[in-house]
């Protein structure tokens, strides 16, 4: 099973940017499908952006498409989430996750990060 550390959360302003982490770690970095996931409070966690292994295909929530990027370092085991034009319902907590799979979207998500803490102010 791979280990998820995520990084890079913090305060920032609307319209401000955050570059999200996550380091992965105890097997190979290949063949891994590395999502973004998102859980605000009170509400169901949900995927905000995904990328598939080597990297060729991606996937963006239609909430974040256009300031989302998500891409991935495969030499670093590194998944990144470059978030720009941050909105206030961007709060949330943020959760990396991998899965052994060669699609973008898997099924079932095997491995996750503890979270990372986002707080968009108005």
């Amino acid at each position: 099973q791979v280990q998820l550390v995520e990084s890079g959360g913090g305060l920032v302003q609307a319209g401000g940017s955050l570059r999200l982490s996550c380091a992965a770690s105890g097997r190979t970095f290949s063949s891994l499908a590395m999502g973004w996931f998102r859980q605000a409070p009170g509400k169901e966690r949900e995927l905000v952006a995904s990328v598939s292994w080597p990297g060729g295909n991606t996937y963006y929530d239609d909430s974040v498409k256009g300031r989302f990027t998500i891409s991935r370092d495969n030499a670093k085991n590194t998944v990144y989430l470059q978030m720009n034009s941050l909105k206030p319902e961007g709060t949330a907590v943020y959760y990396c996750a991998a899965d052994d799979s060669l699609v973008t979207i898997p099924t079932h998500w095997g491995s996750w990060g503890r979270g990372t803490q986002v707080t968009v102010s108005s």
